[in-house]
């Protein structure tokens, strides 16, 4: 079968769609050739892939070939078994008939022996040459086609179609498509099934000595081909990715030698997206290809498929891990292939992938993540081309244009060496070359950095260049060899530099006749090769390898070479800057600032220094920043961008010191404080965060109440390395609350000189609002330049100082509290004084944590409210039961015990004290005279008038203003209420009627007040219609005088008294009664009511106290009687009309009653909502004035709700409550029921 492979891939070459055979059974293809092949490509079909679920293919590409064609007939058996997918997928069976006879004698058997092969699909199409006008020829037409219908369509499947020439139906097209692509999936599935099944076979026999790979790569790469050819791409790349997996575990099977490849010219170029860069028949070796072109014609029909399914993305990837693994494969084949074959493969190969997947891109839409890990693989094969790029520089002597920066060292030092089986020799004639070579060599210097900062150079090589190409020499042995040193810098030199000088001439000697490696001119066994002989011997060897003069050109000068090198970086860095690996791309950037500086173009690569930089600061790498901060600073420097200049010269002093020496951090600080101290054009504020940072006190937060100054202490540490003077020193709080500065800044009060390290700092607080603070900022001057700082400090113990930190701080350096916290003032007593008396208020003065020294207590009295100035005012302290002085107040406590009832008198001047320094810290009770008005008249109360008091009786405010603090900035004010009340609250009742109209008349004395009163005499005064019995002095029956009376406690004094006859209603109803008490009280200040203030030396203590009482007439004897009548009825509903009757009685004469004359007026009183009236609610009635007299009084009423409700009442407006009786009483609450159910709306069933 592996003789097949030319064939096989001429016909894989040429044959790319499905094949139609036409079967032109009645010469009918010339005339609807035409309208077949304008239905190509088919637009939409539905094939089966290789898990036979259906797929949509769309423009499925297909050609019709006839059967009589060459390309159809001229096959062999053999042929058509090996190549079964160049086969027609379906036969088109072209016929027609005008005569029904024709058809059944000659075209129907012609048919049967056409259709008869089973393993072929087929369906025919009958085409009708009849007019549209000749019915004739239309009706014998359809009678043939239901004819050839009948005979060859099955209950499964039709098989026929009918075109018409003259008038084609858009129906035909449609079942023609469905027939068409019916063939093709059959086709497909059977021959997919064939195919698996032989693979199968073959898979079977892998580790057998039969095993053929060709022939299994034969049979699976048609099976991939067909599916390509039928667009299934996906199944396709899965048959390619097992032929891959197959042709891996064959290759590696131990046997006898093959070989690997890449010997044959352009094999440097890769062919990775080039799947016919050779022939397949030029790679075969024994039934098995050369893996070198193998591995790459597989990849290139994967690349293939993926374009195909807009997959660019999947082929960079596959492409990147290809090129790494087969670079791996290609090492291990590195002493057979060429010199540095395995370098320019692996650039070739990335700069292909990189131009095929770009263009592919460019035409599609893909997701955002697509796009950046697109980009991210672009970046990597840049990246990945640039070392390799950069490898042969290198070994062509180029090694001095290469900056020698971490991502370069870190590169180019894990990449090993090219390992040829000899190191090429000397080329003839190379004396020239080598002597350019050596002097670009000694040329090279170091470019010095600026502040004169010396470091080693960081190496570009895993191993020196000098000892590996030498011992890669066959014919050298290099263990004795004292030639063999190399500069220390790698900076290049050969050894023969190190040599006394009275060797040179004899080294020049050498040098000149170094010639190629022959038998005459070959290098003596004791001198190996110097390092510009290495460089040209690399280069010619090199110009053999490389196949590609462009890529050649390249390497032809340094000048190629740095245009080149600058591409690849560029592009490695502008697609890492598309992707998520944008730290990549700005690492790059430092690649390209560097050539940027070396051509002097310094603002290009000053803002790439930027990027770089800013990087290697967020990310916290010190030691990279401090190779490349340097280099910054000197384009900033060359700018004249004395901002950007000085920050970096910061930015240098803040790194680690080890970094640089005292010497170099010394020439920082110089150039900043010259700066500092310079005109500049453009002065800005200077960060110096990561230079000056600051902490605070790390004991408890300074705490101060609102509007109080104090001092904060603040550590400051200097990175600078020598000290350095301040101008200013400011210091910014903000509030842990928001997330706005917003504070004044708050200065230090002299100039202040940083020393290195720790500084500590005081600034004086001003009056700030409450909240807590945290450290801001910190801002100051040096020379003319204001700098600020955000860097905090940890803090921490002493050997934590150095330690920094630029989060923002949590802990507060500052609290400031709110008024409530600084003192409280509350009332000594809550219960009642007296009323118009001179009694004592008492305060109780408690300050919280804070020194009231030289506060001043402003009362202000409230209405009805007296402060008497003329009395002094006691302070004296005070502590409760509960109170007890805490570890923290020691110093309260002693003072408080030192001085236990310590009392002193001050003036009050225009309502204002003074508080004693004595009573700054301790709890005081300052008392004060004040005196509560009230002019109104107390009245007691009875059953018959019962009188209501109100909580705010009694009640007077008094207004209090506490100024303290060192500049009376503190205040604190309250309202307090104190309760006065009168000393006795009296009720009357008559206790008993005697037979001769005597009452006995009990009057209650109710103590008011928390102290014992004296009563010392009582004296009643009785209103009209009433009088004494007796002498009628109003003196009480009985004289128990003095009567003590406890607290809270009450005592009863008995009068009789008798109704005096009165005619005049209206002076017997506002008349009062008056009593008059002399009294005296016992009590003490600190619990209530006590004796009134002296005003003058001989006030009495006698007391007297007025109290007005209402008397009311019994009702023991009635002049007039009320009766409330029962219902008519004992159900009451709403809506329904009611009759009220009440039953009015005289009781007595009309001369004894006392009563109007013989009309007296009614009145009914309805709730509303409850009742409807339907008369007069009130009226005048002729009364008789008879004893005896009677009359009825009749109101109708409707109810208007139903429940328990209150029924109207009769009520005489001018009869006194006192001579009417309610006989027999009205009911309290009357039910009345829901209406009736009305019928009027109802509808019969």
């Amino acid at each position: 079968m592996a003789n097949y492979l030319a064939q096989f891939q001429t016909i894989k070459s040429s044959c790319d769609r499905v094949v139609i055979a036409v079967e032109d059974v009645s010469d009918l293809w010339l005339n609807v050739r035409q309208s077949f092949e304008q239905r190509l490509p088919v637009k939409k079909a539905c094939l089966n892939n290789k898990a036979r679920n259906p797929v949509f293919v769309e423009n499925l590409p297909a050609e019709f070939i006839q059967t009589t064609d060459s390309r159809l007939r001229s096959r062999f058996p053999q042929e058509q078994y090996l190549f079964w997918f160049r086969e027609p997928y379906a036969t088109v069976v072209l016929v027609t008939c005008e005569d029904l006879d024709e058809f059944k004698t000659i075209l129907k058997p012609r048919l049967k022996l056409i259709v008869q092969n089973d393993e072929r699909e087929w369906f025919i199409v009958f085409v009708s040459k009849a007019h549209p006008g000749n019915d004739q020829a239309t009706k014998m037409a359809k009678k043939v086609y239901a004819r050839l219908e009948t005979d060859f369509n099955t209950k499964r499947r039709e098989r026929c179609c009918k075109f018409d020439l003259h008038g084609t139906d858009a129906d035909f097209w449609d079942d023609f498509d469905s027939k068409m692509v019916d063939c093709i999936r059959n086709t497909l599935d059977r021959r997919v099934q064939f195919y698996e099944e032989e693979n199968r076979k073959l898979s079977e026999q892998r580790f057998t000595p039969i095993w053929n790979f060709c022939n299994f790569f034969i049979l699976k790469e048609s099976l991939a081909f067909m599916f390509e050819v039928t667009n299934l791409h996906e199944d396709s790349l899965r048959e390619y990715d097992e032929l891959e997996l197959c042709y891996s575990e064959s290759v590696n099977l131990p046997g006898k030698h093959r070989e690997f490849g890449g010997l044959d010219t352009g094999d440097d170029q890769a062919a990775l997206l080039n799947p016919g860069f050779k022939a397949l028949t030029q790679i075969i070796q024994d039934d098995v290809f050369r893996e070198f072109e193998f591995r790459q014609y597989i990849f290139a029909c994967q690349a293939k498929l993926l374009f195909k399914l807009s997959r660019p993305v999947e082929v960079a990837a596959r492409g990147y891990a290809f090129v790494v693994g087969f670079s791996k494969t290609l090492a291990l084949h590195e002493n057979a292939l060429p010199f540095c074959f395995r370098e320019v493969w692996v650039i070739t190969a990335c700069l292909g992938l990189i131009k095929s997947t770009s263009a592919q891109y460019d035409n599609g839409i893909v997701a955002i993540d697509s796009e950046k890990e697109f980009h991210r693989l672009q970046g990597d094969l840049y990246s990945l081309c640039r070392v390799k790029f950069m490898r042969l520089a290198y070994l062509i002597g180029y090694g001095v244009e290469i900056e020698k920066s971490p991502v370069n060292s870190a590169s180019l030092s894990m990449l090993s060496w090219p390992k040829p089986a000899t190191w090429p020799s000397i080329p003839p004639d190379s004396s020239a070359e080598i002597m350019t070579k050596e002097k670009i060599t000694l040329q090279a210097k170091p470019r010095e950095k600026l502040f004169n900062i010396q470091r080693k150079p960081l190496p570009l090589e895993p191993s020196f260049l000098l000892r590996e190409a030498n011992r890669r020499r066959a014919f050298l042995s290099v263990g004795n060899m004292s030639e063999l040193y190399d500069s220390v810098d790698g900076s290049g030199l050969d050894a023969h530099s190190k040599l006394p000088s009275n060797k040179s001439s004899s080294n020049l000697m050498i040098r000149t006749m170094s010639g190629p490696a022959t038998s005459e001119t070959s290098l003596p066994v004791d001198r190996p090769m110097r390092l510009s002989e290495i460089h040209v011997a690399a280069e010619h060897a090199l110009k053999q390898t490389i196949s590609d003069p462009d890529f050649m050109t390249s390497l032809s000068s340094p000048e190629e070479f740095e245009n080149r090198y600058m591409e690849l970086t560029k592009g490695a860095a502008d697609n890492y800057h598309r992707s998520w690996w944008k730290r990549h791309g700005v690492v790059l950037d430092g690649e390209i600032a560097a050539i940027f500086f070396k051509h002097g173009n310094y603002d290009l690569a000053a803002k790439s220094y930027e990027k770089v930089c800013a990087l290697y600061s967020a990310e916290g790498w010190e030691e990279l920043l401090a190779d490349v901060l340097p280099d910054l600073a000197e384009c900033q420097k060359i700018l004249n961008d004395e901002a950007g200049y000085l920050a970096s010269c910061v930015k240098l002093l803040s790194l680690e010191s080890s970094l640089f020496s005292s010497k170099e951090r010394q020439a920082f600080q110089s150039e900043v404080v010259r700066l500092a101290h310079s005109e500049m054009k453009h002065p800005v504020p200077l960060d110096v965060s990561s230079l000056i940072t600051f902490a605070g006190n790390p004991a408890p937060p300074l705490e101060l109440c609102d509007g109080d100054p104090g001092t904060l202490s603040v550590a400051v540490w200097s990175g600078f390395p020598d000290d350095i003077a301040l101008e200013s020193l400011s210091l910014r709080l903000s509030a842990s609350s928001s997330a706005d500065e917003g504070l004044k800044a708050i200065k230090s009060s002299d100039a202040r000189v940083l020393v290195p390290g720790r500084n500590i700092i005081t600034f004086a607080i001003p009056p700030q609002k409450p909240g807590s603070y945290v450290l801001g900022a910190l801002t100051g001057q040096i020379g003319k330049l204001s700098f600020r700082s955000h860097g905090f400090s940890q803090d921490g113990p002493v050997d934590t100082d150095e330690f920094m930190s630029f989060e923002k701080p949590t802990r507060p350096v500052l609290k400031v509290r709110k008024p409530r916290a600084l003192v409280d003032i509350t009332p000594a007593v809550s219960s009642a004084l007296l009323m118009n008396e001179l009694q004592w208020i008492g305060l109780i003065v408690k300050p919280i944590d804070y020194s009231l020294k030289g506060g001043i207590l402003h009362i202000d009295a409230g209405a009805e409210l007296k402060i008497e100035e003329s009395q002094m005012i006691e302070i004296e302290s005070y502590r409760s039961n509960g109170e007890q002085s805490g570890p923290t107040d020691a110093s309260k406590a002693l003072s408080s015990s030192s001085e236990p009832g310590r009392v002193e008198k001050v003036p009050i001047e225009n309502g204002k004290i003074k508080l004693p320094d004595w009573a700054s810290d301790v709890t005081t009770l300052v008392w004060f005279p004040v005196r509560a008005i009230d002019d109104t008249i107390a009245r007691g109360t009875s059953p018959a008038s019962p009188l209501k008091h109100s909580i705010v009786d009694g009640m007077r405010m008094i207004a209090l203003k506490l100024e303290f603090g060192a500049f009376h900035n503190q205040v604190f004010e309250r309202t307090i209420a104190v309760h006065f009340t009168n000393p006795f609250h009296v009720s009357t009742r008559v206790v008993d009627k005697c037979n001769d109209g005597t009452l006995l008349l009990q009057v209650i004395l109710h103590s008011e007040v928390k102290a014992t009163l004296h009563v010392k005499d009582v004296s009643l005064d009785l209103q009209a219609g009433f009088e004494h019995l007796g002498n009628g002095d109003g003196r009480p029956t009985s004289s128990l005088f003095p009567l003590v009376i406890a607290p809270s406690s009450r005592a009863g004094i008995l009068f009789v008294i008798r109704l005096s006859g009165t005619k005049d209603l209206d002076e017997l109803e506002n008349s009062d009664s008056m009593m008059t008490i002399k009294y005296g009280i016992s009590g003490d200040r600190t619990t209530g009511a006590h004796s009134p203030v002296p005003v003058k030396p001989d006030d009495s203590e006698e007391l007297l106290f007025k109290i007005s009482l209402k008397l009311k007439r019994p009702v023991l004897d009635p002049c007039l009687a009320v009766g409330f009548l029962p219902f008519s009825t004992d159900c009451l509903r709403v809506g329904q009309l009611v009759n009220m009757k009440w039953r009015v009685e005289r009781l007595k004469d009309l001369d004894e009653a006392s009563l109007p004359d013989d009309e007296i007026l009614y009145q009914v009183d309805a709730n509303p909502q409850n009742w409807m009236v339907a008369g007069r609610k009130c009226g005048h009635i002729s009364f008789s004035k008879a004893q005896g007299s009677r009359i009825e009084i009749a109101v109708t009423c409707v109810p208007l709700v139903s429940g328990y409700v209150h029924p109207p009442q009769l009520g005489l407006p001018d009869v006194g409550e006192a001579n009417v009786s309610c006989n027999p009483a009205g009911p309290h609450l009357v039910c009345v029921l829901p209406p009736t159910l009305s019928t009027s709306y109802c509808i019969p069933a």
